[in-house]
């Protein structure tokens, strides 16, 4: 019995696996754009679908404006491209084509009633608990949109949704009861901890080298650069308040706390004194970086740094990575500061000696021995465990916090998670640097209230729609070819 109720402890992956495909994203702030040089004004073409280079901008444009609020205003357009927006902006309207081609080829329909209706219960239109339409057209005079744009972007968002919702499909009876018994299965079982304490790994200089002799070319020398710097401080840069409230006005929303609220002149003076200094010196590190290249200004320090150290920014040292010995980089911001940068040597990395590498050999060596010792030592406590030399715990269940022995809360529900999704009576489950034997000495299924019945009803339902979407896309993607007209929007 033990057995057969263990091997349907698989049925608990399912409700773990839930992943939500993102068909759908309106957000309703506007920064940054992307002129993507298509031809016609269209981009690409999904089955019967053209894609307007202007429906591409829009959300790339929302897409833009969520991350840019999650980075605090300080994403550009560099680093839009190294994140790939264009490329997540292209996806998701592919992706709601092709479901508005299913559409349109079954014949589903949004109404004129239907549109308006939705229209009304968007809380961000909404004054008093009512459709504003002042309010509304606010909103598309920031957006530079008309109205008829807006809901046909609407139209298509909720004719997407109504085709996915004719295709749900309900859980059955013995889905239910299969999801419902593994849930509520409570296990007894006899366990033993191990951790690294428990196991001894004995270290001479032989093992060591010949551990680093197979391991050698793991460790390796810094790569080294010698630098001549000329550095453009912009802390006696002069400023006026009213530079300084201009400067805020323009770039205020540049400006928030950590929770996302702008923050006001007065609480961002500090912040914008040091940009706007910033920005008034970058004339003067310009004219220095023109002198250092010509030989009429001399550096004003020499260092020898490895890659990536922290005296210089990421981005100093990703353009140094592109240059080669005497190249001058253009000025770059580091702290309050321009850095004009000139490579004057470089040395490559190089295979440590033994010595040098030693510490490391050690440490590495003495985790992956520990760790191979463990999991011997944990094989051979499997073959003799019982309740006569182990801990036995009270019945657990995946939904309790259970805090098992040797075990702290944190390790206890992960240990319990990777034991209710095994099919092993017993076994041996790792947990961080801990190893736990086990052994299921009993088992029985605890009842089931009527809010758990409908927890698992609707995660059934979700898993199901999840998969079933999954494979819609697999299927219409095969369906309704896209045709991209430019590269790039695809990775």
């Amino acid at each position: 019995m033990i057995s057969w109720m263990q091997k349907h402890n698989k049925y608990l992956v399912w409700t773990i696996w839930v992943a939500t495909i993102a068909f759908i994203g309106a957000g309703f702030v506007g920064w940054g754009s992307y002129d993507f040089g298509a031809k016609a004004g269209n981009v690409a073409k999904v089955g019967n679908i053209e894609i307007p280079q202007s429906k591409l901008n829009s959300v790339y444009s929302d897409i833009y404006g969520q991350y840019n609020q999650q980075m605090q205003g300080q994403l550009d357009e560099k680093k839009a491209k190294e994140l790939g927006l264009v490329q997540m902006a292209f996806a998701r309207i592919n992706t709601q084509a092709k479901l508005l081609n299913f559409a349109q080829e079954n014949g589903i329909v949004v109404s004129d009633a239907e549109i308006a209706a939705q229209l009304e219960q968007i809380k961000a239109f909404q004054k008093d608990g009512m459709f504003n339409k002042e309010i509304y057209q606010g909103f598309l005079n920031s957006r530079r949109m008309k109205a008829k744009v807006f809901e046909a972007q609407l139209q298509e968002e909720l004719l997407i949704t109504k085709t996915l919702n004719l295709l749900q499909i309900e859980a059955l009876p013995l889905e239910i009861e299969s999801i419902s018994a593994a849930m509520n299965v409570a296990d007894k079982i006899a366990y033993k901890v191990l951790t690294a304490t428990d196991v001894n790994v004995t270290l001479d200089e032989s093992t060591l080298k010949a551990f680093w002799e197979t391991q050698k070319e793991n460790f390796m020398t810094t790569k080294m650069y010698e630098l001549a710097v000329v550095w453009t401080d912009s802390t006696h840069t002069e400023v006026t308040d009213d530079e300084l409230k201009a400067f805020y006005d323009t770039n205020s929303f540049n400006y928030s706390d950590a929770s996302g609220k702008q923050l006001s002149f007065d609480e961002a003076k500090e912040r914008v004194t040091k940009d706007l200094k910033i920005k008034k010196t970058k004339k003067t590190a310009q004219k220095n970086y023109i002198a250092f290249k010509k030989g009429k200004l001399e550096s004003t320090e020499k260092l020898t740094l490895g890659l990536n150290d922290n005296s210089l920014s990421k981005e100093i040292w990703d353009d140094i990575q592109q240059k080669n010995i005497n190249d001058i980089l253009k000025p770059k911001i580091v702290a309050d500061k321009y850095a004009t940068v000139k490579i004057l040597s470089i040395k490559e990395p190089q295979i440590k000696t033994f010595e040098e590498a030693k510490a490391e050999v050690t440490a590495l060596y003495e985790v992956q021995a520990k760790k191979k010792a463990l999991l011997a030592l944990a094989e051979s406590t499997l073959k003799t465990l019982d309740e006569s030399n182990a801990d036995v715990s009270e019945f657990v269940t995946l939904q309790g916090r259970d805090n098992l022995k040797s075990l702290n809360l944190q390790e206890s529900l992960q240990f319990l998670q990777k034991l209710f999704t095994s099919t092993k009576e017993k076994g041996i489950i790792s947990i961080l640097d801990k190893v736990v034997v086990y052994n299921i000495i009993d088992q029985k299924l605890l009842p089931m209230d009527e809010n758990q019945t409908e927890l698992v009803s609707g995660t059934v339902n979700q898993v199901k729609q999840n998969i079933f979407e999954s494979n819609l896309i697999k299927v219409l993607d095969e369906k309704y070819p896209t045709e991209v007209y430019m590269e790039g929007l695809t990775n």
